[in-house]
Parts: C-alpha cells; structure tokens; sequence
C-alpha cells in the first residue's frame, strides 16, 4: 500500500493516511466481525437455465480453421512463461504462436503440439498446445494463432517479477457450467472495478458430464464461451469432481481424459508427478492446487509432494500462501457433507504449521467464508472434536457459485456453525487484492448487485509480516 512508500520528509502524511486506513479497517470489522452472519439477501428463486448453444457466447469464429476455445495459463513456476492452448476443427494447421512485446517491432515464434483424443461416440477437434518462455515481467504481449489460415490476435499481461511488495489482483470463479446465471458471473466479474488479472478457477468448468453420453460438444462449447477472459488473462486451474469424467458403462476408463486433452497446467515445474497438484509463484503470492479427487492419504504422491513442498514456501519472497482445492473442508451448507474431512485431517496441520492465508474451494453451489479456525487437537481420547478460533489458521472461502445448470446450494445447517462467519445462497464471484506483503482486500460480488457492490468483505493481514488478530476484521 502507498503508505509503506513515504519519505522521511513526509512523516505528516504517514501519519494521516495511516489513521485513514485504520479506520478504514475499523469500519469494515464493525460490519463484518459479527461471526456467524447469514446474508438476510434471498434470491429470487428460479430455474437455472442453460444457454441455447446458437447463443453468440458460443459462437465459432468466421473463417476457414479458425482457432477457436483460444485460452491461457501461467507456463512456468515463477510467471516468465504461458501456456497458449486452442483448437481448430477442419484441419491440424499450424501449432505456432507468433508473439510480440508492445513496444517492439520483432516478432518471435514458437511452435507447440498439437493432438487429438476420443471419448466414446466424440471425436476432438485438434488441440493446440504451445509454450512461450522467458518473457519480460511486466510487459504487454500480443500474440496470434492460426497461422496459414484464419489468424486470430489477442495479447496478455505478464506479471511483475516476484517480490514481497508486488501488488496483484486475483479473481475467484468456480463451478461455472454455462447457463445464464454463468454468463452473469463471467459478465459480472468482468465488470468488477477492482480489474482481477489472472482467475483462480476452483474447479468444475464445463458440466460436459451433465449432459448425455458425457456429451464433449460441451467442452467445446464452454471452451468458446470463456475465451473472451481466459485468452487474455491467465487462468489458474483446479480440477474438480466434474472433470473426472470416469464412465466405463460408455467404456470411458481414464479418469479427467477431457480436462487433461485440454488443459495443461505447469506441473513439472514444481516437481509434480501429475497435473492435478502443483504450485506456482506469481507476483507475491504463492499458490497451491491441491486435488480433492486423486488420492492424498500418507505415502501417496500428493502426500508425498506436498510434504515437501511447503517447507519451500520463502515467505520473505512470496508473503502470501493460497491454497485452491475443489472440496470445501469447511462447510455449512446441507450439501457434500463430509467429503472433504479426510483431506482435512491429513492435511489440515500443514496449513497451520506453515500459516496458509486463505483456501478457496468450490463444489458447493453457494458462498461462503469462515473465520480462522482450525480443528487439529482431537487426539481419540481427548474429546477436543470442535473447531477453534486459531491464528495460525487459515480463512476457508468457499465460492462454488458461479451459476452452473445443477442450482444454488439453498438448504443451510441450523443453527450456523461458530465457525461460519459469512454466508449466503447466491451466484457470483471475489477478488482478492493484494496490496503489499501485509495486507491484502477480499470481496465477494453477488451476481444481482452493481459491479461495484461488495456483498461481503475482509482486510487479510499477514501473519508473517504482520502478526495481529485480524478476526476483528472478519
């Protein structure tokens, strides 16, 4: 924030804009640390309808092997690369990127892979896969795929080069599907004046499962109609249970066949043995996906990986710790009961021991944020089996709400959970603004307010660098 930037000379300011902010804070916390809260907003209940599939969200580009379903992700472990995906229907055609800085004149290529895949009576178009590396931090790139045929041009924003201060925006969508509750959330988000940068997707994108024979059709289409955010800003993605697409009654026998054809994540980077848990850093933020649907008891590999992966975390470098997963440990919805309780208990001391900031998950089609509470002293005979107010816990937001066919999550748990701060049976999406390396802004957005309008929302301060209570906050 502005206010770690002042000179010697203006120690006037300093002091001002300081009480500034910590009335601010106060401000927020007198609105929000009523823990426990339920939103008194109901939704008005309707049908969730998808979108007829001659919407123009899902429209194919015009022209001969147009690339279509042209989408981005972060390429590398520290944010000097992106992954360029898309597919073409009539032919292979070309797997090159072309890719240029803003302020230059020379163009450079890269060429990718390009493949195919079946699932049972569906065949893919030809999927595009191409990595551009060493790219300039900060730095605007254009890009263009389609090369020989129909070029299509689109550009990105490289993030600043990791560092404790670097400011960064994220925003948080998850169960999207592609009804029109989810052209509001995507709508919605992309009218947010906070301007996210990179999505942290927490899973289930397409439904396609939802749909006859795991109708892929439906891949295709959801992957049109994303492109207008995720061609030009990265997408950080988390599978979820409708990725799995396990259906041997259709002799489908590997499980996330399409998601994987799909969506490449930079797994390798991070010592990953599969694409379902891996970390990235990105500006300062450093950022765990974890897999509720791959297995994670002890002596798996993601046990195994993650073990040693959060002793790496250089809290001096990257102050910010996220964890994405799809199955909220936390939950008090009527909903998913209990289907993420054995990850908590294996994991569930880690992220106390190492003081994760905030985990955001899906799969429950509703909002939720917890207080920082952690449930880790039960030890058989001892009878401590209740969740307690712990700083070293992190804050579990649960944001499966972005509009999909199968409806909100409306049934809640009576009376709500100590451990629920804030929740509410509504479509939409958050951001989570870092300002510097101790305090970052989180708000969520329903879907029926203005773009501007914070439904619920809390300073996070950083544990590391700035050991408070910040439950005042919440």
């Amino acid at each position: 924030m502005a206010v770690l930037g002042f000179s010697s000379s203006s120690c006037r300011s300093v002091a001002v804009v300081g009480a500034v902010l910590v009335l601010v804070m106060v401000l927020n916390g007198a609105d929000l640390c009523n823990g426990g809260k339920t939103s008194s907003f109901v939704r008005k209940v309707e049908k969730t309808m998808d979108m007829p599939l001659d919407s123009d969200v899902f429209r194919v580009p015009p022209g001969y092997n147009a690339p279509q379903q042209v989408h981005i992700t972060q390429g590398d472990h520290v944010g000097k690369g992106v992954t360029v995906s898309w597919v073409t229907q009539d032919e292979r055609g070309s797997s090159v990127v072309r890719y240029w800085s803003e302020n230059s004149e020379h163009k450079k290529e890269a060429k990718g892979n390009v493949h195919r895949y079946r699932f049972y009576n569906y065949t893919s178009g030809y999927i595009h896969h191409c990595t551009l590396r060493n790219l300039m931090y900060n730095t605007k790139y254009y890009y263009e795929v389609g090369i020989e045929h129909t070029v299509r041009q689109f550009w990105f924003m490289t993030p600043l080069e990791v560092g404790p201060d670097v400011p960064y925006t994220f925003g948080l969508i998850g169960d999207l599907g592609q009804s029109f509750d989810s052209n509001l959330t995507l709508t919605h988000y992309e009218h947010n004046p906070l301007k996210g940068q990179t999505v942290l997707f927490v899973g289930d994108l397409s439904y396609a499962d939802q749909y006859p024979n795991h109708d892929n059709a439906r891949w295709d289409s959801w992957g049109r109609f994303v492109e207008r955010s995720v061609a030009y800003q990265p997408w950080i993605w988390t599978a979820g249970n409708h990725e799995i697409d396990f259906a041997p009654e259709l002799g489908e026998n590997e499980p996330f066949k399409p998601f994987t054809h799909r969506y490449l994540v930079p797994y390798r980077a991070s010592n990953s043995t599969a694409p379902f848990w891996y970390s990235i850093k990105r500006a300062s933020v450093y950022i765990i996906v974890l897999s509720s649907y791959s297995a994670y008891g002890k002596y798996t590999p993601q046990y195994k990986w993650l073990e040693q992966e959060l002793p790496k975390v250089n809290r001096t470098e990257t102050p910010w710790l996220i964890v994405m997963m799809h199955s909220p440990w936390y939950n008090s919805y009527n909903y998913h009961y209990m289907e993420g309780e054995t990850m908590r208990v294996m994991f569930e001391p880690w992220f106390v021991k190492y003081k994760v900031d905030v985990v955001f998950s899906g799969h429950v089609h509703a909002y939720e944020r917890s207080e920082r509470v952690s449930n880790v002293a039960y030890n058989i005979i001892n009878g401590l089996c209740a969740p307690i107010q712990d700083q070293s816990a992190p804050v579990y937001i649960t944001i499966g709400d972005g509009g999909n066919l199968e409806g909100l999550a409306t049934n809640m748990t009576e009376p709500q959970p100590k451990y629920s701060a804030y929740r509410e049976a509504s479509f939409g999406h958050a951001v989570f603004d870092i300002k510097n390396r101790t305090h970052a802004y989180y708000s969520w957005h329903r879907n029926q307010d203005g773009y501007a309008v914070e439904a619920d929302s809390m300073w996070f301060f950083n544990r590391i660098w700035h050991p408070v209570d910040d439950s005042t906050s919440a």
